[in-house]
């Protein structure tokens, strides 16, 4: 809670004050009510939803978009923020607001170098990032634990354990930094080569070892030999239609010279980001360009890869770009303060995460839609699902939860939010609740979504193959 004082700076009210607004609203919203999942949202229709998450995206693309999310209930998870984010809404907000995510499933946290060139751990997708009730994040966080689980086929006492222990991680570390300094709490962060050397589990350090390695070796190097080769002496992006479609072979569509339209957009980009990174932007020119698919929610927006190069060919640099809708959040929340999207994206991802790309940034493309950049493949990594047993998950699911309460801490009021959740267990009793009745809600909507696809309702195409 901050008010301006006569002299201008702002006022804090005291830790006691901000402890008693946290237990005023326990008192209005008991921690148990938070296991409750609405009724209302059965009555909703979860085709039609997915249907009109549909509109305005390329539509070559959709039917791949489908074919994902019905590879498995967990990626029909991946997929639907916008439906849980209406379910949510059905249920009474605790009103200790925090810069969400948005959509923090387990996959949407991982690794990525920080600009110091250390490998930290973080979310890393804030496509829907709005500010709103902290417990619409956790929800997601811990209800992705158990779909996982059920997808991996674990039985649903384990899955009760794994829902169990990220819920009560995020309870303990929030409760954590209420006690730090406002300062220490904004420079928290796990690098992942100094948290190793903690890990006293061999199997989990191991297995965490293994992604930092996978990571370490996505880097712009790794992108350029995947996704390009030289052609006539001039070094271009590879066509993988329709997962990677380059520019040049939509010139006709695009009505307008590829090169034009993107050096438009790329210098209302450099606009957005800090001297020196316009500095560094400078040494670099526009080689090719093209459209990308990534993902499963953002399958059909309009992604792109640029490919640019210094003062010779093997100075290169791989930018991506994409493009930023409304969040999935605002019909239920409120709408932006950010009038551009983007901007809306990287605000509230500097916000969350104690490191960012250098290379963030925001941008208005062709027909005024909203864009914003970042580096491609910069030590990028994270989780695989399928390489993850019962207990390398329940770690997992510790690790996103104390991440995810570090992000809120940095936006909200820590204290209050920690002395809401309190030092009991109910918190973590309601969250598993509301996660297995979660995931059974997600089973049924992810039938109805392959019932329509089996009797024609939608298109649905799995781009599945190996080497992808």
């Amino acid at each position: 809670m901050t008010e301006e004082s006569s002299t201008g700076w702002p006022t804090h009210a005291p830790r006691a004050e901000r402890r008693a607004r946290g237990k005023a609203v326990r008192e209005r919203l008991p921690l148990a009510a938070l296991g409750d999942l609405a009724a209302a949202t059965a009555d909703r229709d979860p085709v039609a939803l997915t249907l009109d998450a549909d509109v305005d995206r390329l539509p070559w693309l959709v039917p791949i978009r489908h074919g994902r999310m019905l590879r498995s209930a967990f990626t029909f998870y991946r997929g639907s923020a916008g439906l849980m984010a209406r379910d949510l809404a059905q249920s009474p907000l605790s009103g200790l607001d925090v810069q969400l995510c948005g959509d923090a499933h387990l996959s949407n946290f991982g690794v990525f170098g920080s600009p110091e060139r250390a490998l930290v751990f973080d979310l890393n997708d804030f496509d829907e990032t709005l500010p709103g009730p902290f417990e619409w994040d956790v929800k997601r966080l811990v209800a992705s634990m158990v779909v996982a689980a059920r997808d991996r086929g674990f039985k649903p006492k384990k899955q009760r354990e794994i829902a169990y222990a990220t819920a009560e991680r995020y309870r303990t570390a929030m409760r954590e930094f209420a006690e730090r300094s406002a300062l220490e709490t904004w420079h928290a962060q796990l690098e992942v080569d100094v948290a190793l050397g903690t890990v006293a589990d061999a199997e989990w350090r191991d297995y965490a070892a293994s992604v930092a390695d996978r990571a370490r070796g996505k880097d712009h190097l790794q992108a350029v030999s995947r996704f390009t080769r030289v052609v006539d002496g001039k070094r271009r992006i590879v066509a993988d239609p329709p997962l990677i479609v380059p520019l040049d072979d939509l010139a006709e569509q695009i009505g307008e010279n590829p090169i034009d339209m993107v050096r438009q957009v790329f210098l209302d980009y450099r606009s957005s980001v800090r001297d020196d990174v316009k500095a560094l932007l400078d040494r670099y020119t526009y080689v090719d360009a093209a459209i990308k698919v990534v993902g499963v929610g953002s399958v059909g927006t309009r992604c792109l890869i640029v490919l640019l190069q210094g003062a010779d060919e093997d100075d290169l640099l791989f930018l991506q770009v994409k493009e930023a809708r409304r969040s999935v959040l605002e019909p239920y929340l409120s709408v932006s303060h950010y009038a551009h999207h983007g901007e809306r994206v990287v605000a509230g991802q500097r916000l969350m995460q104690s490191a960012s790309d250098a290379f963030l940034g925001w941008a208005t493309g062709p027909l005024k839609r909203h864009y914003y950049w970042r580096q491609l493949r910069d030590w990028k990594g994270s989780a695989d699902i399928e390489q993850l047993n019962e207990r390398t998950l329940l770690r997992y699911g510790t690790l996103c939860a104390w991440t995810l309460a570090k992000a809120h801490a940095r936006s909200g009021d820590r204290v209050a939010i920690a002395a809401y959740l309190g030092s009991s267990a109910r918190f973590e009793e309601a969250l598993t609740t509301f996660a297995m009745a979660y995931a059974d809600r997600n089973e049924q909507d992810f039938a109805a979504l392959a019932a329509a696809a089996a009797d024609g309702r939608i298109v649905a195409e799995d781009d599945e193959k190996p080497g992808r």
